[in-house]
C-alpha cells in the first residue's frame, strides 16, 4: 500500500515522502496515529501543491537575502570604542555591537546570530566579517574599529 508520510519516521522516511508499506502496518499503525495518509490521487496533488508553495517561498527568501547582501557589501560599519595603548580595547566588539550599529545607523535589521565572528574583536583596525543571511547566501561586511 502506498502512503504519504505526515511526519518524519525513523527507518521509513521523511515528511512528504511517498512510500510503499505493508497494508496491515498502514491500516493498524500509520493511518490511525495520523503519521501517514493514503497516497490517492487527491492527496498526491495536494502534496505536490504544498511542495511547490514551499519551493516558491524558499526562492523568494533567497532573493530577498541576495538583495540584503548587495546592500551589506556597500556598507562600512564604524565602531568607536574605548581603547588603551597599543590599540587594545577595553572589552571587545561582539556580534551584538555590530547588529545594533546596523540597525541604528544603516536601518538594516540582522540577527546577531547570523553574524559570524571567529573570535571577538579586541584591537583597533579593519575587519571583514561574514554574515550568513540564508543557507545559500553569505555577505562580507567591513567593520572599522576606531579609538574613541
Amino acid at each position: 500500500m502506498k502512503v504519504i508520510l505526515q511526519e518524519d519516521i525513523k527507518a521509513l522516511g521523511k515528511k512528504g515522502d511517498i512510500i510503499e508499506v505493508k497494508e496491515g502496518y498502514a491500516r493498524n499503525y500509520l493511518l490511525p496515529k495520523k503519521l501517514a495518509v493514503e497516497a490517492n490521487e487527491s492527496n498526491v496533488k495536494e502534496l505536490n501543491r504544498q511542495k511547490k508553495i514551499k519551493a516558491d517561498r524558499a526562492e523568494k527568501e533567497r532573493q530577498e537575502a541576495e538583495k540584503i547582501a548587495e546592500k551589506i557589501k556597500a556598507i562600512t560599519v564604524n565602531l568607536k570604542v574605548k581603547s588603551g595603548e597599543n590599540g587594545k580595547l577595553f572589552g571587545a566588539v561582539t556580534t551584538k555591537d555590530i547588529a545594533e550599529n546596523l540597525v541604528k545607523i544603516h536601518k538594516l535589521k540582522i540577527d546577531k546570530r547570523k553574524i559570524e565572528l571567529d573570535e571577538n574583536i579586541k584591537s583597533i583596525g579593519e575587519y571583514d566579517i561574514k554574515i550568513k543571511l540564508h543557507p545559500m547566501v553569505h555577505a562580507q561586511l567591513k567593520v572599522k574599529v576606531l579609538p574613541e
